[in-house]
This record gives structure tokens, C-alpha cells and sequence, in this order.
């Protein structure tokens, strides 16, 4: 699939799911924007600790942190309904606690790039606040 493609997916799957929140009670709606939050936050600190990398200063500790963070990210999401963006956590997961799990052509199918997703999580959090 085409990276607009994609994206067109995405957004038709986002349309549904705010669709389905604005039934949703006050405490759900929280709790999306906790989670969206929370995503934004996760791909600051895996942006830090892949610069620390770089420098060759990252602690085994600080990796499955990364990967237990995404994780939970990842079952969050898909207990909300954000199934596309709950997919993307969990490879973005299981590449923290398997960095040679996947290779370069499974992880551009992916489309688990850093800025991709926290501007996935921007424009569901942008369309929450209209909801």
C-alpha cells in the first residue's frame, strides 16, 4: 500500500472511531487523550535514549523500558479502538526488545517512523477536542 494510501486508511479509520467516541462517555474520551498523550511522550523519550545510541551510551535498562513502554502503548490503543495506531506501538515495542527482529523492508511497510506517529496521535487528539 501507497504511503498516501495509507494515510487515506488511517484517516477513514479515525473518522470511525471518533464516530464511535462521541457515543462514548466523558471517562473513554479521558482516557484516549491520556493514551494520545502518552504516544507523543513515548516518541520523546525513544527520540533521546536513540541519540544516546548513537553516542553509545544507552543502558540495557533504558531499551526494555522503551519496549515495555510502547507495549503498553500498543494494548491501550487497541483496548480504545485505535487498532491502526495501537499496531504501530507494538512493532515499535517488539523492535526495542528485539532491535534484529525485523528487517529494513518489513519495518518501511511499518510505518513506524518517529514523527509519522506522533503526528498520527497530534491529528486524533486535535480531532477529540472537536468531539
Amino acid at each position: 500500500m501507497s504511503g498516501a494510501a495509507e494515510w487515506n486508511a488511517l484517516f477513514g479509520h479515525l473518522i470511525r472511531w471518533l464516530g464511535n467516541l462521541r457515543r462514548a462517555g466523558r471517562a473513554r474520551k479521558l482516557e484516549s487523550k491520556r493514551a494520545l498523550r502518552d504516544v507523543i511522550g513515548a516518541v520523546r523519550r525513544t527520540t533521546v535514549i536513540l541519540r544516546a545510541a548513537e553516542q553509545g551510551v544507552v543502558p540495557p535498562s533504558d531499551r526494555a523500558e522503551l519496549a515495555e513502554r510502547w507495549t503498553e502503548l500498543g494494548f491501550r490503543l487497541e483496548d480504545l479502538g485505535l487498532s491502526k495506531l495501537a499496531k504501530r506501538c507494538e512493532i515499535r515495542g517488539r523492535l526495542g526488545a528485539d532491535p534484529d527482529r525485523f528487517d529494513a523492508e518489513f519495518l518501511e511497510r511499518a510505518d513506524i517512523q518517529l514523527e509519522r506517529i506522533e503526528r498520527l496521535a497530534r491529528l486524533t487528539l486535535r480531532e477529540l477536542d472537536r468531539t
